[in-house]
């Protein structure tokens, strides 16, 4: 190597610059060192929460939903754990025909499958909820990283469409619906918790680090309805339905000393357990929420209005000849003309005449307002979401026409639970109760509403309908002595009455010596032939009456050889308005 080539090999840096750049060096790295030491030592919240990300997840603790009983704690509704399949869309790792595979075990879109997976903001996604164990269990032998199961918790209801209208059901949350599931959600939902776990890659939990907050589960209701009434209450009901081929019907069966429902059923039906799409139609209660015109059952008010004022007493005589009255321009009628009628007899036979007449001896104001205090114009209060108040109009508007007709209950609307309850002033001597869903553990204190005397003379009446020469005759129940009424009203349709649509109904209670129970019935447009509310309605409440007083073991207060029926050629007492 030549000399000046050793001079250039030769030359070195300044000293100044290698000790500034050994300066630079060792700053850098105490930096390091710092930054190192505050990250780890002083502030490793951030480290920690991206290291605890990769593997730490906080997952929800379902609660169980309360069960709901009957008042002899028959399950009702139950809550059954189920798994659903859930992805956490950052820790995927799916392949073209494992994509393919889990859509058709899901039997989902493949499209839909990639969307859901695309959303790598979410650390939780739902694919499938609450699905049979089987398929749940052939989701998770694919091995998919990220997907994993989920435990919820899915509503069972053990009685099906014959308790369907009471309990309701629930969403796929297992949030209250409809029915009492829903009136109750509070209370029977309870609070979820939530706990701290690590998974696997592959979405399976292998160590709990900690419960961050336990879960509260929902409370017990336990119902007023008992479960054997109720069966028997549902299966009268399907086949008075289907005898008389009508578009309805509905029941209620009140127990009359403590104001408690033990049974109510409504047709068409459906199964909540069945989790499709619900028809609106069948899924109401129409019990509760639908309106319709009382006809006749309304008397026995007008003729408690009538004694409590004391404008008349049972024995007082109503000219209801020729079977029809002209008022202004409209005129009433009777459906068998009957000539001169105790006011008894007016009940008893169902008189149009002898009911209008006795109403318009009344101010208007002593008629409505015994109708008002009964719970006619206002709901009934039972807690059952969507009750409705029905109809009653001011008495300052009324014409005389509409008095009249309002005496067999035309231009009035109740629900059937308001007309059930109704019916209780005559078999408490006069006190109206509330009525409820949930058992009670005494009886509610009630309303007087008309005096003893009266709501006595009234029963007298009731009894003497359903026995021979009344218009109910099949509703009497052997062995014990029962009162009622029959309606049969004409349906409105557009601005006024259907010339062949009717409800058909009964309302009674028994036994008369000490009431215990009120039944009320309503058949809704038959059309087999039968329409009238004895022949349709009237033995429907006499074979639910007489299994529910055996159910409750009511002693009885009559022979067994009690009921007498009219010879077959005495033509049948008809009412119709």
């Amino acid at each position: 190597m030549s000399p000046a080539a050793q001079s250039l090999f030769s030359l070195q840096l300044p000293a100044w610059r290698s000790r500034l750049l050994l300066i630079g060096l060792l700053t850098w790295f105490v930096a390091l060192a710092g930054r190192a030491l505050y990250l780890q030592g002083l502030h490793n919240d951030f480290l920690q929460r991206k290291g605890e990300s990769r593997y730490s997840r906080v997952i929800e603790i379902s609660a169980t939903r309360g069960m709901i009983v009957d008042r002899n704690k028959e399950p009702l509704a139950i809550s059954t754990p189920v798994e659903s399949v859930a992805a956490s869309p950052a820790d995927i790792e799916i392949t073209p025909e494992q994509t393919l595979q889990l859509a058709n075990l899901l039997e989902m879109n493949v499209g839909e499958v990639r969307k859901k997976f695309a959303d790598l903001k979410r650390e939780f996604i739902y694919l499938k909820r609450q699905l049979p164990p089987e398929q749940a269990a052939k989701v998770i032998e694919l091995g998919i990283p990220g997907v994993f199961l989920q435990r919820e918790y899915r509503r069972y209801y053990p009685a099906g469409e014959v308790m369907a209208h009471i309990i309701g059901f629930t969403g796929v949350d297992d949030n209250g619906q409809e029915a009492l599931e829903l009136a109750f959600d509070d209370t029977l939902a309870g609070k979820p918790g939530s706990r701290r776990v690590i998974k696997d890659r592959l979405g399976h939990i292998i160590e709990d680090v900690e419960s961050i907050q336990q879960p509260q589960n929902g409370r017990m209701l336990t119902l007023a309805i008992d479960t054997k009434i109720q069966h028997v209450t549902f299966r009268e009901l399907k086949k008075a339905v289907a005898e008389h081929r009508a578009r309805a019907g509905g029941i209620i069966v009140l127990d009359a000393v403590t104001g408690e429902v033990l049974a109510m059923a409504n047709l068409p039906s459906y199964n909540p357990n069945n989790r499709g799409k619900f028809d609106p139609k069948r899924t109401r209660n129409r019990a509760v929420t639908d309106l319709f015109e009382p006809g006749s059952t309304l008397k026995p008010f007008t003729a408690a209005a009538a004694l409590e004022a004391g404008a008349v007493t049972p024995e007082s005589v109503i000219q209801t000849a020729p079977g029809q009255m002209t008022i202004g321009n409209r005129t009433i009628h009777d459906a068998h003309p009957q000539g001169a009628l105790t006011v008894a007899q007016v009940i008893q036979k169902s008189s149009n005449i002898g009911a209008a007449k006795i109403a318009l001896a009344l101010p208007s104001a002593t008629l409505w307002g015994v109708l008002h205090r009964v719970g006619f114009g206002m709901p009934p209060n039972s807690g059952f979401p969507g009750e409705v108040s029905g109809r009653l109009r001011a008495y300052s508007t009324w014409r005389p026409i509409e008095q009249a007709t309002l005496s067999y209950g035309h231009g009035i609307s109740v629900s059937l639970l308001q007309l059930a309850r109704a019916y209780g002033i005559f078999a408490t001597d006069g006190d109206l109760k509330p009525v409820t869903l949930i058992k009670r553990d005494a009886p509610a204190e009630g309303t007087r509403v008309i005096s003893p005397a009266t709501a006595q003379a009234v029963r007298r009446m009731l009894e003497m309908a359903v026995q021979p020469g009344g218009t109910a005759p099949r509703s009497q129940v052997m062995g014990y002595r029962v009162a009622g009424k029959t309606g049969t009203a004409r349906k409105i349709e557009g601005k006024g009455y259907a010339s062949n649509k009717y409800v058909s109904a009964f309302v009674g209670f028994a036994p008369i010596s000490s009431p215990r129970l009120i039944v009320a019935v309503m058949i809704d447009e038959p059309t087999a032939g039968q329409y009238y509310g004895g022949a349709v309605a009237a033995p429907v409440f006499s074979r639910v009456m007489a299994e529910a007083l055996r159910v409750l073991a009511v002693p009885p207060d009559a022979p067994v050889n009690n009921v007498v029926l009219p010879p077959a050629t005495v033509p049948e007492i008809r009412e119709e308005v």
